[in-house]
């Protein structure tokens, strides 16, 4: 598989993680098919599309690619109707979105450095578009976003985005170097949920 395909694989694959987490949310908060497809929908493209924005890609691939659209309103529709077998949705939802950010972070990073932007700047990118699915979702949801609390998010991403910008610049950005990346920030989120890892907070 050439590194474009593994990019877009990995894309398509966040896409459908952070769909699924965000319809996990909705069906959490009761919403009707439409709200959890929205939500769904939002969570999926919303970092992405931030992404296109800042990398200067319009239109953004969220929509200039059915591709996208299509995985990130089935998976919510399939999360919708299949959500009865689902047990501890908020387990779910909290798995998914660590797959998610270490996804995002991936693909975000590498799109920005294949734009051009130098390496600082992908990183922080890549940190955008991997924050911006889950705070989308966690605004139309009414909760407090991820990534302003206290356990690690944001950071584990800008720390992911630094190691595929070092992959990058030995050109090691196959799929395998791809994935391995994703899933260890996959897991530093799990453990820093499950530890209660957290950043300095402030004393009142």
């Amino acid at each position: 598989m050439t590194g474009g395909n593994a990019l877009l694989v990995a894309d398509l694959i966040g896409v459908a993680v952070f769909a699924a987490s965000g319809a996990s949310a909705g069906v959490a908060k009761r919403l009707d098919l439409f709200g959890v497809a929205f939500v769904g929908f939002a969570a999926a493209l919303g970092g992405g599309i931030l992404r296109d924005l800042v990398i200067g890609a319009a239109p953004p691939l969220a929509f200039a690619d059915w591709r996208y659209a299509v995985t990130a309103v089935a998976v919510s529709v399939a999360v919708f109707w299949l959500h009865p077998t689902l047990h501890r949705v908020r387990r779910s939802v909290l798995a998914l979105d660590a797959a998610g950010l270490g996804l995002f972070t991936v693909t975000g990073t590498l799109k920005a450095l294949d734009a051009g932007v130098p390496e600082v700047g992908a990183c922080l990118v890549g940190m955008l578009t991997a924050i911006g699915g889950g705070l989308t979702r966690d605004l139309l949801t009414g909760q407090i976003p991820a990534v302003l609390q206290r356990e690690i998010y944001a950071v584990v991403a800008l720390g992911g985005a630094v190691l595929v910008a070092v992959l990058h610049r030995f050109e090691l950005t196959g799929l395998l170097p791809l994935a391995a990346s994703a899933a260890l920030m996959t897991v530093v989120r799990l453990l820093a949920l499950h530890r209660r890892w957290s950043a300095p907070v402030a004393v009142p």
